[in-house]
């Protein structure tokens, strides 16, 4: 079962500014955790212990031979301070990012930022934890780097986009079980960052309407469908659309109004506890695609399922980025994109299908049918653990 309580809970003080940073370890496997680091005023320890509860859940429906674990800082990612404020928290916790946390981007640090950090401190890339398990760290070393740097079409690459790609496959996963023409499907994404973009792209790539996507500055609107690689090109290095220069027939409207977008899929792809019970009742979708971690209270997510809106939950929607990183770490996936994608678009697919079945049967919320599979995933494990020969160590080629 899921430890109730995380294994390891850690704050740090940063000794220049005052800032606060986290790190939570849900559980280990094999004596390593994986998950990304977020920094953001306002980031609490309750949650970063969340978000490495939902990576222990991510890690477990995948299979992966991996536990969960979140950092945090409480900072604005914005300020000029912000990269020399998480390169002391990442050389404070240099042990555990020395041989047991893999860590990677989330909210407000991008992968290669982090990478930075990590290049200043030694480490080389953030990921080193398992790479240096490597029976040969490296070649281990530029097996990911290639990966994580495949050119993709649309001018990006593959470590930056396969997170929104396996969204963009939550999507559609869910229109081919639902029977839903995919051209006439319509979208709303709150969030055009990494992940909220990637989804964007790719669902606008696949033929989805994309009605609707939201920034900090606010949202924009077209019920035609938004010309989504224009409007991706406007954004800054903080992932905010030039308002400037809009395509004709696209309106501005506030921020908050993307949960009421007349659509058939939400995509709450921003911030954690965007949907709460004070707004939920705004949700016009007719299903909810979790690609920011903890983006649904309990409370809100009850009352959806109530009134017959799914959710798909975030450690099922968003885990592309997770699996995939360590699909590549582990040498099942190489840096041929189309790999990568055709593993991920499979594997997304079919668990959508498995979560939706329940759904149309009983109403079963998807969370409760995801989190019994991450506990058979587990069980499988445990079990592996207690045979005579015990589970392996964490094997990387």
């Amino acid at each position: 079962m899921t430890p109730a309580q995380p294994l390891m809970r850690l704050t740090w003080t940063d000794p220049v500014t005052g800032a606060n940073g986290y790190l939570v370890v849900h559980s280990l496997v094999s004596g390593v955790a994986t998950g990304g680091t977020r920094m953001r005023a306002g980031c609490t320890l309750t949650e970063v212990e969340d978000l490495a509860r939902g990576m222990a859940n991510k890690t477990a429906t995948f299979n992966l031979p991996v536990g969960g674990a979140k950092g945090g800082i409480d900072f604005d990612p914005k300020d000029p301070r912000a990269f020399d404020v998480l390169k002391r928290f990442c050389a404070f916790l240099r042990p555990w990012l020395d041989a047991h946390w893999v860590t990677a981007e989330d909210l407000g640090v991008p992968q290669h930022l982090i990478d930075s950090v990590f290049a200043e401190l030694g480490l080389e890339q953030s990921y080193h934890a398992a790479i240096r398990r490597s029976a040969d760290p490296a070649r281990t070393l530029r097996r990911v780097q290639a990966g994580l740097n495949a050119p993709v079409p649309g001018g990006l690459l593959l470590g930056d986009v396969v997170g929104g790609y396996g969204v963009a496959q939550a999507c559609l996963g869910v229109a081919a079980a639902w029977d839903w023409d995919v051209r006439e499907t319509t979208v709303a994404i709150q969030g055009i960052g990494t992940m909220g973009g990637g989804a964007a792209w790719y669902l606008h790539e696949a033929g989805v309407k994309v009605v609707a996507v939201a920034d900090a500055a606010g949202t924009l609107h077209d019920p035609a469908g938004l010309d989504v690689p224009a409007l991706l090109d406007l954004r800054d290095r903080f992932g905010e659309v030039d308002r400037s220069r809009l395509p004709a027939g696209v309106r501005s409207l506030p921020r908050e109004t993307i949960v009421g977008i007349d659509a058939d899929i939400f995509v709450p792809a921003a911030i954690s506890y965007a949907l709460r019970p004070d707004n939920e009742s705004a949700v016009k979708a007719k299903v909810v695609v979790e690609a920011a971690n903890a983006a649904t209270t309990p409370d809100a997510e009850a009352a959806l399922s109530a009134r017959g809106i799914a959710v798909v939950p975030d450690f099922v929607a968003n885990a592309g980025a997770a699996a995939w990183a360590w699909w590549l770490l582990l040498g099942e996936v190489g840096a041929d994109p189309a790999d990568s994608f055709l593993r991920l678009r499979t594997e997304m697919q079919a668990k959508i299908a498995l979560l939706l079945a329940e759904w149309n049967m009983d109403r079963l919320p998807l969370r409760v049918t995801g989190l019994r599979l991450a506990e058979a995933n587990r069980a499988r494990r445990a079990e592996a653990a207690l045979a005579p020969d015990g589970e392996p160590a964490l094997l990387i080629p």
